[in-house]
C-alpha cells in the first residue's frame, strides 16, 4: 500500500489511487496533487487501521483533498477485500464498477 500512495501522489499522470486496509500521512511524500481522486478502505473496528492510526492519516487528506473520500465498514478484519482469505468480507468488498 505504502508504494501506491507514494506513486499516485509523487509520479507525473497518476490518474487516480484506491487505498485499502492503511495509509500514512500525507507529508511522508508531500501534499495530495490536485486532479488526481482517491478513496480510501477501511474497517471502522480495524485494530490496525484504527489503532495504528491510519484512520487518522485518512481523514487528514479528506480534509485537504475535494477529490478524496473514506469509506469505512463496520467490522474489525483488517484484509477484508482479499477473497483468498478468511477476513474476507463481500458486503465491504462489492465489485467495482
Amino acid at each position: 500500500m505504502l508504494l501506491a500512495q507514494k506513486l499516485a501522489q509523487t509520479r507525473a499522470g497518476a490518474r487516480g489511487a484506491l487505498l485499502f486496509y492503511s495509509r500514512v500521512p500525507t507529508s511522508f511524500f508531500g501534499p495530495w496533487p490536485g486532479g488526481v481522486p482517491v478513496q480510501l478502505h477501511g474497517m471502522d473496528a480495524d485494530p490496525i487501521f484504527v489503532g495504528e492510526g491510519d484512520i487518522d492519516a485518512a481523514r487528514e487528506l479528506v480534509a485537504s483533498s475535494e477529490q478524496a473520500e473514506l469509506y469505512l465498514y463496520p467490522c474489525d478484519q483488517h484484509y477484508f477485500a482479499d477473497s483468498s482469505l478468511p477476513a474476507y468480507d463481500p458486503g465491504a468488498a462489492p465489485p467495482l464498477t
